[in-house]
């Protein structure tokens, strides 16, 4: 079995279907909504990420097939004056689950985070997903708190 990882050419049209079915794939899958992508993010998304240099992709093949991926954005810490590379949306296809995948796809972001001289990676998790967060642990990700007396920080939202 050949596993490698690629950082996605939005230019590349075969690297943007792929991308899209796994983001499809993910979007169809409890922990990423149980709802499909509508069409016309299918349609628009790599054109979209195109013009959005901030915007990192990474696609994790298993024998030449795609088998996960990772959609990255690039923000800025003013505390360390530095980037910050915030792990956007992660996963693995059912079928390819078991085989450590995510910590490839860590490896890869990771080695990329510090390719640009970001100070840190981020990402959220949900509560149930208890799988990803062992995967997240294993890479060295840790709930984030600047001080343990005002607690772990909290992912919001607000819909517009």
């Amino acid at each position: 079995m050949h596993i490698n990882v690629e950082r996605v050419n939005y230019q590349n049209e075969t690297q943007c279907e792929q991308l899209i079915d796994l983001l499809e794939s993910y979007a169809l899958d409890p922990m990423g909504g149980d709802t499909p992508l509508a069409d016309v993010v299918k349609k628009n998304l790599c054109q979209a990420l195109q013009v959005r240099a901030y915007m990192k992709s990474f696609i994790c093949y298993v024998d030449d097939k795609p088998a996960g991926f990772a959609n990255c954005i690039e923000s800025f810490s003013t505390f360390n004056c530095k980037p910050v590379l915030n792990i956007h949306d992660f996963a693995v296809k059912p079928e390819f689950r078991g085989l450590q995948l995510s910590q490839h796809l860590m490896m890869a972001i990771e080695a990329h985070a510090k390719e640009i001289g970001c100070c840190k990676l981020t990402l959220e998790v949900l509560e149930g997903n208890k799988v990803a967060q062992n995967a997240y642990l294993k890479s060295g990700f840790v709930g984030y708190e600047l001080n343990p007396e005002m607690g772990k920080a909290m992912f919001w939202e607000k819909k517009l």
